[in-house]
């Protein structure tokens, strides 16, 4: 399993180039293969049967789509990091860290479609070859979880 979650050093240039390696090796992972939603709890409701039957690739050039066979969407993804320490505003994610490592989801739809709830910079709280677990806080303070797993 990879940490994604960065440490503050005397070293800017180590943290840097540590981070670079977490979301080069975070990319190489989503990249590969196609996901399925097992687990997506929005501040307590459990929305993921309106993900049922999709399946999701992450490509290159930061295209997502989604499909289950009759209906294709098709958004944009990507792993940055977002530096707050020089920044007066944050996320609604943000930890305590300088540096979070957010994984971002994007599809244009209309407010009413489940896929708008995927639409974030979501935290990662852990990767694997088979797995990706992402965290935002939601609305009315409540946390939303996201969990692909490879199909």
């Amino acid at each position: 399993m990879i940490a994604l979650h960065s440490c503050t050093t005397d070293d800017n240039s180590n943290s840097s180039n540590n981070t670079d390696a977490q979301i080069m090796e975070a990319q190489s992972i989503a990249n590969t293969g196609t996901w399925i939603i097992t687990n997506f709890n929005d501040s307590g409701q459990d929305e993921t049967p309106g993900f049922n039957d999709y399946t999701f690739d992450f490509g290159s050039e930061g295209v997502l789509t989604a499909t289950n066979g009759t209906n294709t969407l098709t958004g944009t993804w990507s792993i940055t990091v977002t530096d707050d320490s020089n920044s007066s505003s944050s996320s609604d994610d943000d930890d305590s860290s300088d540096d979070d490592i957010d994984f971002n989801i994007f599809f244009s739809v209309s407010q009413s479609s489940d896929f708008e709830d995927l639409n974030d910079d979501w935290d990662i709280m852990s990767i694997t070859e088979n797995r990706i677990e992402l965290r935002d806080s939601g609305e009315n303070g409540g946390i939303d979880v996201v969990v692909f797993e490879r199909s």
